[in-house]
């Protein structure tokens, strides 16, 4: 046998192994199973009721209800892809290069537009009542359908890194190979995920900071001030005025500033933090601390999505009506399916007096939903 030696030093180097983040793999694990199910249904049933009373019990007559229309169908296409995204993140993802982009770009096409047409809202409600002499000739359907049109136009522009550097692939270090006859083979099962994938360190360098710049000042601090703006001056015109309805209006203005807040501030703060540091050495625990804080924040922010039914729509008097008349109607095509024979000629009737009534009752259009 042959004797044979080797220099150690010219092979030195030293391995690194990824971060396992397992603290932040638990609270995922309990964050998806259980609270992103919750959000996912609270979220469903409330803007899908949102969407129903619209097509069917309350017309569109104001630029404000318009508003209220798209944020419901941006809060509930992000509900419908939020399962199917935590899912494919807890495990490898399955669902091949064109859901992910898909999923994702919508994702972020919708987190957009969803917050820049609540400081639409904010800004038609300053309109309507700081300005009201100006309203009548400012707040039209035409223009409240073309600026929709523009925010979503604008918000898929945004969305445009994310649905291009968004790839799916197998990460080089979940490969465990060996060599077999010259050729390389797997011993383990392919593990692939969705993430930003880049050809270069420029581009990753480039993108990896302006893709979260971009969510903290269009996605967070734009609506923030409009808002702000608008509602610090509804309040004063309506503290002017002694009224105990314009008093309750201010209480509720107040909660939709509080829970916008409260609800998006600490994950654009976690998120801020996380973009200034991004690019720096960093230790695991602290790491992961970083993504279980990102992880927590970001699930509080998807809380919004339920609340703004509620904040927005159904603390109106007029849009719980519709949504009474909602349940009476499902409670008389119920009973119409179980005895249609003696209970058929009822529904008919109870369904075309509740249309009759909600359809007959006045509504102007006012910007406040209370």
């Amino acid at each position: 046998m042959d004797n044979f030696w080797f220099n150690q030093s010219d092979y030195e180097y030293e391995v690194v192994e990824p971060c396992t983040y397992q603290n932040n793999h638990s609270v995922e694990l309990l964050v998806g199973q259980y609270v992103h199910s919750i959000i996912c249904i609270l979220g469903f049933v409330g803007n899908s009721l949102v969407i129903v009373t619209y097509a069917f019990y309350k017309r569109t007559k104001s630029m404000t209800d318009v508003y209220l229309l798209n944020v419901a169908i941006a809060d509930l296409l992000f509900v419908v892809s939020l399962p199917i995204i935590v899912y494919n993140k807890l495990s490898s993802w399955s669902m091949g290069p064109v859901a992910c982009k898909l999923l994702h770009g919508s994702y972020s096409v919708n987190l957009y537009s969803g917050m820049l047409l609540l400081a639409c809202i904010s800004t038609d409600r300053y309109i309507a009542i700081v300005q009201a002499r100006r309203s009548f000739r400012l707040r039209s359907l035409p223009r409240s359908r073309l600026i929709c049109a523009i925010v979503w136009t604008f918000a898929f522009l945004l969305s445009v890194p994310t649905f291009y550097f968004y790839n799916w692939y197998e990460p080089l270090h979940t490969q465990d190979v060996y060599m077999y006859d010259g050729h390389e083979k797997n011993l383990t099962t392919p593990q692939f995920v969705c993430e930003f994938r880049f050809t270069n360190n420029s581009t990753a360098w480039t993108t990896k900071v302006a893709v979260p710049s971009t969510q903290l000042a269009v996605g967070f601090f734009l609506p923030l001030l409009i808002m702000t703006v608008c509602y610090t001056a509804i309040i004063v015109k309506l503290l002017s005025v002694r009224n105990f309805q314009r008093h309750k209006a201010v209480r509720v203005v107040m909660a939709v500033v509080v829970v916008f807040v409260a609800c998006h501030l600490p994950y654009n703060i976690v998120l801020f933090y996380d973009t200034v540091i991004m690019f720096q050495h960093q230790m695991c625990e602290a790491s992961d601390a970083l993504q279980v804080a990102k992880t927590v924040t970001q699930t509080i922010a998807y809380l919004h999505c339920c609340l703004n039914p509620v904040l927005y729509a159904f603390v109106g008097v007029k849009f719980r009506n519709h949504f009474r008349s909602i349940i009476q109607d499902l409670w008389c095509l119920g009973k119409r399916y179980i005895a249609p024979r003696r209970f058929s000629r009822v529904a008919s009737e109870v369904f075309v007096s509740t249309r009759r009534s909600v359809d007959g009752s006045s509504d102007n259009g006012s910007s406040l939903t209370m």
